[in-house]
């Protein structure tokens, strides 16, 4: 009688267990990947954006993005996203997050800057 109620208990157990697993699989394959939302968000020149573009971009505000045009202004055009972190208020956590959104080219003429 006392193996009979290990049986059950474990088989209950066993069916528990099976039930929150197989509950927890729907939800995580259902979750788009991060580079998927990346992917559709536009990409950016920093040589040629204007202030109010740079806002658009996360964890950019007016401040920043003034910044950024400043800096490009005086030490010329970006070579290389990542000199973007050499703007005050662009850390490295920052840049990370905006890295996929960046891009470099050609400067904008001086009448558009």
């Amino acid at each position: 009688m006392v193996l009979f109620r290990y049986c059950i208990t474990a088989i209950a157990c066993l069916t528990m267990l099976a039930g929150v697993v197989s509950a927890q699989a729907p939800a995580t394959a259902a979750k788009p990947a991060p580079a998927a939302s990346a992917d559709k968000a536009p990409v950016l020149n920093l040589n040629t954006a204007t202030v109010a573009e740079l806002e658009h971009l996360p964890g950019i505000g007016p401040k920043v993005a003034a910044r950024i045009v400043d800096y490009r202004t005086k030490k010329g055009p970006f070579r290389k996203t990542e000199e973007l972190m050499n703007v005050q208020g662009i850390g490295e956590k920052s840049f990370l997050k905006l890295r996929a959104q960046l891009t470099v080219g050609a400067p904008a003429p001086a009448s558009q800057q």
